[in-house]
């Protein structure tokens, strides 16, 4: 069919003193970006949290938005014609799944992007099939993508981009929120993909070992938002090592100098009672959902850190919100020590919002579920202003996190427009801003460039040691072996479709 050819050639990019700067940001996202990206060529997109990487990409698949949203400077082509001129021929994978979900079911989901650029029926739905098993979605095409966890959308988000079979296939971070075994799957998955059609490829992720072997080509971008590096891998990586490092680039084999944890124990219930929280025969799940666990006997030690893991759709995140007060137990308890609820209900899903802030502060997988405010600096304050501080206090609680979070510089943005690694960062110092006793984190280091995820990992060491009793939700390694005194791993216990 000449449609699915023409879809399938590789496209070409060229980029002539391009530059964006968004609404409400001080300086450019982009600035003087110059370079050309060949057809077939495949391209990792490398720089530190917020100088523009995610906003190239969405550029180049011509969604960057309006006047509105920012300002455009310079000419951005693919195959010669101006970005959004050429949507059709750039497939992309959002840094956020969530937003790239558009339909009730998984089949019709892949399908769309398909339907929209007039792919004959019969040929749609041979796509999508081969789109959904190269990813590694393993569900029934009518399965509901309102009960897919957060790394189940982003494999539906990438099955969808592979099955418009398009020129240029851009990735944002598609493998941040999956298992290991998932990030084998989808790297694996786009490497099929790129052999079968030789499109061409840009791809974002801090952690450069997942695409290092499958990419040709290194593009660094500065925190200024301008190329600071551009060749082979091998090249770049190897004689910048300590430089790219210093800048907050992850370059594999340089080390990232913070503790590492004790060998991790179990998180059994403690029979002498020391826990601030603790289970006993809980069963876990979303309201009107499959329960995902039951039987759940742990407990949180204070001034310890627990890790999570699992695989996608085990329940990591439904523990965690059940855990935090937030999702009420489905059989069983949550128990709070009467220390800790000072005459408060045992249970924390009984406690006011206002009762949880110095007690259990929780940190959503999706960080801009949680923001309420116009500008960052504001964002941070709505907690301790709940609470009642006086102005001076609240000003100083501030400065301090976002100084230390590396967020003082955005404090007048809109923390929508910030970088999914700044937003991320937000989320956890809006959190921190109230000095809660337990801190729960759902996945606290996606899209993290090296500094910000060594200046969080020691702050959080920071914490704990202060007496903060730490869990995280994560798939991250490095994360794991620094701060996982203690662990807790949760295989699939019911049949998938749970929202984990």
């Amino acid at each position: 069919m000449e449609h699915d050819r023409t879809l399938a050639r590789p496209a070409r990019v060229d980029a002539t003193g391009w530059g964006w700067r968004h609404a409400g940001r001080v300086r450019p996202a982009l600035q003087g970006i110059d370079l050309a990206i060949d057809p077939g060529e495949r391209v990792l997109l490398l720089g530190p949290s917020g100088s523009g990487k995610s906003t190239l990409l969405h550029a180049l698949a011509g969604v960057l938005g309006g006047d509105d949203e920012g300002e455009s400077v310079g000419s951005l082509r693919i195959d010669g014609r101006p970005a959004p001129e050429a949507r059709g021929r750039a497939g992309l994978v959002l840094q956020d799944p969530d937003s790239q979900v558009i339909l009730a079911r998984v089949g019709d989901d892949v399908a769309f992007g398909c339907e929209n650029l007039g792919v004959p029926r019969e040929e749609i739905w041979r796509r999508v099939a081969d789109a959904v098993d190269a990813v590694g979605l393993d569900l029934p095409l009518d399965h509901p993508t309102s009960r897919l966890s957060g790394g189940q959308k982003q494999r539906l988000a990438l099955a969808g981009a592979i099955a418009m079979r398009p020129g240029l296939l851009l990735l944002d971070e598609p493998t941040a929120n999956l298992d290991p075994v998932g990030v084998a799957e989808v790297r694996e998955a786009v490497g099929r993909v790129l052999e079968r059609t030789g499109a061409t490829l840009v791809v974002v992720e801090h952690r450069v070992e997942v695409w290092q072997h499958l990419v040709d080509r290194v593009i660094i971008l500065g925190a200024d938002g301008d190329v600071v590096a551009d060749g082979a891998p091998d090249e770049i990586l190897t004689a910048r090592a300590s430089e790219l490092a210093a800048a907050g680039v992850w370059v594999p084999g340089v080390p990232l100098g913070v503790p590492e944890a004790a060998a991790g124990v179990p998180t059994v219930a403690l029979p002498d009672g020391t826990a601030l929280l603790s289970t006993r025969d809980l069963a876990i799940g979303r309201p009107r959902g499959t329960v995902l666990h039951e039987g759940l006997e742990l407990a949180l030690p204070r001034g310890t850190s627990t890790v999570l893991t699992g695989p996608n759709g085990a329940g990591k995140s439904t523990l965690a919100l059940t855990l935090g007060g937030l999702l009420a137990p489905r059989a069983g308890a949550v128990i709070a020590a009467s220390g800790f609820a000072r005459g408060l209900p045992s249970s924390p899903v009984r406690w006011r919002s206002r009762d949880l802030l110095t007690r259990i502060g929780t940190v959503f997988q999706e960080p801009e579920h949680q923001f309420v405010a116009a500008t960052v600096r504001d964002e941070v304050a709505v907690a301790p202003r709940a609470l009642g501080l006086g102005p001076a206090a609240v000003t100083a609680r501030v400065g301090e996190i976002l100084e230390r979070l590396r967020l003082d510089h955005l404090a007048g943005a809109n923390p929508f427009t910030l970088s999914g690694g700044e937003a991320r960062r937000l989320s956890v110092g809006s959190v921190l801003a109230t000095r809660p006793e337990v801190v729960i984190l759902d996945e606290p280091t996606f899209g993290q460039d090296r500094l910000g995820w060594v200046e969080l990992v020691r702050l959080l060491h920071e914490l704990v040691a202060g007496g903060t009793t730490l869990l995280s939700v994560t798939h991250d390694l490095a994360f794991t072996a620094s701060l996982g005194e203690r662990r807790l791993e949760l295989g699939v216990r019911a049949p998938a479709g749970s929202r984990s």
